[in-house]
This record gives C-alpha cells, sequence and structure tokens, in this order.
C-alpha cells in the first residue's frame, strides 16, 4: 500500500470515529494525537485489514473518547457523503497543501483549521468542490 492510501486510510478513520463519537474531527484529531495518527499512519497497511468499526472501536478506547453533540449526519438534508469520500477529501487536500513535507504533521494542521468544520457542513457543497478549489 503506498502511503497516499495510508494518509486516505487515516482521514476516513478520523471521519468514521467522528460520526460514531459525534465529535467534531478537530477533536478526534486532538484526542487521538499525533503520536497515535502516526502510528495509524504507519501501519495503515495492516489495520485496514480489519472492519474499519473495530479498529474505530479500538482507538475510540485507547484514547478514551467521550461521545459529543455534534451530529452532522443527522443535520444533513441531503445525501450524506460517505466517510471513505469524506476520508479521501481530506487526504487530497493534505496531500495538496503539505508540499512532500510530513503529511503527518500537515494532517494535524488541516484539521485544526477552519477548513475541518467546513468541510463538515454536509449541506454545503464544499466537500464536492474540485481538488484545486479546496486546497
Amino acid at each position: 500500500m503506498n502511503r497516499e492510501n495510508d494518509l486516505f486510510y487515516v482521514c476516513s478513520l478520523i471521519e468514521y470515529i467522528g460520526r460514531a463519537r459525534k465529535l467534531r474531527r478537530a477533536e478526534v484529531v486532538a484526542a487521538m494525537g499525533e503520536e497515535t495518527i502516526r502510528r495509524i499512519y504507519r501501519y495503515a497497511d495492516t489495520f485496514h485489514c480489519e472492519q474499519i468499526a473495530k479498529v474505530s472501536d479500538d482507538f475510540i478506547a485507547l484514547c478514551s473518547m467521550p461521545e459529543g453533540d455534534f451530529d452532522n449526519v443527522a443535520q444533513c438534508r441531503y445525501a450524506v457523503p460517505g466517510y471513505w469520500d469524506i476520508g479521501a477529501v481530506y487526504a487530497r487536500l493534505i496531500e495538496d497543501v503539505s508540499g512532500g513535507s510530513d503529511p503527518v504533521a500537515k494532517l494535524m494542521e488541516v484539521y485544526a483549521s477552519w477548513m475541518s468544520d467546513a468541510l463538515s457542513r454536509f449541506n454545503s457543497d464544499l466537500f464536492y468542490q474540485s481538488r484545486g478549489y479546496i486546497a
């Protein structure tokens, strides 16, 4: 598996956990911390062999993720994009803005930015925009 696929997996897992725990994606990333995210990125080719629900449950427990009240899926008035779809948007964005630098450091930066909340507004069309526009 190449590094782009590993980044895609990490971003999709963050999205999956955010939906499961009803947390903003920045809150998921903060709860996981850089060390855990680096571990997931490093071993993504192994983690992807398990069901994402199981991997999600494991990291929710490991990181003592709280239950939140951010439910952008329930608030969505249109077709809800899948967690793999949103994971792909984040992965492309991180690739585009990293400029060859450390993708995990850039992931931490992107999820902490205003863009994370903007991409979570499923009633907008931002996540459907072109790769260049999002970057």
